[in-house]
């Protein structure tokens, strides 16, 4: 980062801290080990707090839809969320640093075998809200129902106990969940991708370009690439 940029970027924070919104729903990008947190989205937030020389302080969220009901509260300076047209309304975007894929759980008996094959009469297809694969889903399905609740863990408890037919989430997530329960079985094959970004509160941020030419440089120097899938050390 230049010192045009460190200049530009200074005003996104006050009192010599960076609050960065955090979103541990997102297993691809954060991983949690009781108070440690690991991943890329952790990993730039202290970057960026470090080239700023201002102390990082993590504001912790269950799902990305939590998040974003947070822009333009003064709850968080700096986020990362998943880049959509409906929530560039109300936050500013960088380019995306990663992109990730999400998917569906069913049922071991299930019948349905892609993500393709859940679009069809009869089947209820459960999201978390505000996730950017609900926002998807909400356009896309055609002939399915399209369920909705809270956040990631919370949608995947609820298939788990017996709600609705499928449940979408970021595939690290699903895998992750229920990885050691054999009534369940993750799709094969991609519901939709979805690009990952920093974010600042506000259409139109002004500081929004000092921002993407410090995700451009992280990307570039192979910082991004260096903590996609890092595990959180200790206990």
């Amino acid at each position: 980062m230049d010192d045009s940029e460190k200049t530009g970027l200074l005003g996104i924070a006050q009192g010599g801290v960076l609050r960065a919104a955090i979103n541990t729903g997102n297993r691809a990008l954060v991983q949690q080990n009781g108070e440690r947190l690991a991943g890329v989205s952790p990993a730039l937030a202290q970057r960026l707090a470090d080239s700023l020389d201002l102390r990082l302080e993590a504001v912790v969220y269950s799902g990305a839809g939590k998040v974003f009901e947070d822009a333009g509260r003064d709850v968080w300076d700096v986020a990362f969320l998943a880049i959509d047209a409906t929530r560039a309304e109300r936050v500013s975007f960088t380019r995306p640093y990663h992109t990730i894929e999400a998917t569906y759980a069913v049922r071991s008996g299930s019948g349905i075998s892609s993500p393709k094959d859940a679009d069809r009469d009869g089947i209820t297809v459960l999201s978390s809200i505000g996730s950017a694969y609900d926002f998807y889903l909400a356009s896309a399905l055609r002939h399915a129902r399209h369920d909705r609740i809270g956040t990631p863990t919370e949608s995947f408890e609820a298939f788990r106990a017996g709600r609705a037919d499928v449940v979408a989430g970021v595939r690290a997530s699903l895998e992750r969940f229920f990885e050691d329960d054999p009534e369940v079985r993750i799709l094969p094959g991609v519901l939709t991708k979805v690009e990952q970004a920093m974010v600042l509160p506000g259409r139109d941020n002004p500081q929004a370009g000092d921002l993407d030419a410090f995700v451009a440089s992280a990307i570039e120097d192979g910082f991004v690439g260096a903590h996609v899938g890092a595990k959180p050390k200790g206990g």
